[in-house]
């Protein structure tokens, strides 16, 4: 359930009495989602400047106002439209966004950096629950600097049983590491992580009330 106790902005110290796992979302969460999108329609414009004579600018420019305007799932099709791109182009584009080797490196939230660090030190279970296809999202994870965090990480990809906000990820996560329920809180920002929360009878933080701090 969502608890009363987490309202307003939350540092470690405000959450961690009590709790022993902490369960995060990865996008929009730990780091910005666009840091990825962004460096795959920059990897894309490149192939296509390269096999069909485009200005990369343009493209990676195109890719990026749909997405702030429209969201992701209009991208392929607002460049396809524009510049009669042939349908082959589509599987490339999703291919890359499972496989993309990344120019940088995601960079974490600093706020969520140091939270992680502190629960490390604590010696309490840092888990990663994540929506979203399991081969990007694991694409992504190995991108990450993590500055040493990796190895204290546990992750389940929601969609390989159901997407959240369905609990049975989160069932599952608490009868493999024999976890109670009141020593559990998740971190996340969509309704979906909220919801998911609720229905597996955890309490809920919404990021911005750690990301505002």
């Amino acid at each position: 359930m969502v608890s009363p106790f987490y309202q307003g902005t939350m540092q470690y110290k405000d959450i961690a009495a009590g709790k022993q796992a902490f369960v995060f979302e990865l996008d929009n969460v730990l780091y910005p989602e666009k840091d990825y999108l962004y460096q795959v329609y920059y990897l894309f414009a490149g192939f296509l400047e390269y096999t069909e004579l485009l200005d990369a600018k343009v493209l990676v420019d195109l890719m990026v106002k749909t997405f702030e305007e429209e969201g992701r799932d209009k991208v392929f099709d607002k460049l396809q439209e524009k510049f009669k791109l042939d349908e082959k182009y589509r599987f490339n584009f999703h291919h890359l966004h499972k496989n993309a080797q990344l120019p940088l490196k995601l960079l974490l939230y600093h706020k969520m950096l140091q939270l992680m660090q502190e629960i490390v030190v604590d010696r309490k279970k840092i888990f990663i629950v994540t929506n979203g296809d399991p081969e990007t999202q694991l694409n992504k994870l190995k991108q990450v600097e993590w500055h040493g965090l990796e190895k204290y990480l546990i992750c389940y990809f929601a969609d390989e049983i159901a997407p959240k906000p369905e609990p049975d990820i989160m069932l599952k996560l608490i009868g493999e590491h024999q976890l109670q329920r009141r020593d559990m809180v998740m971190i996340g920002t969509a309704d979906a992580d909220e919801r998911c929360a609720q229905a597996a009878g955890i309490d809920f933080l919404l990021t911005e009330d750690i990301l505002l701090t």
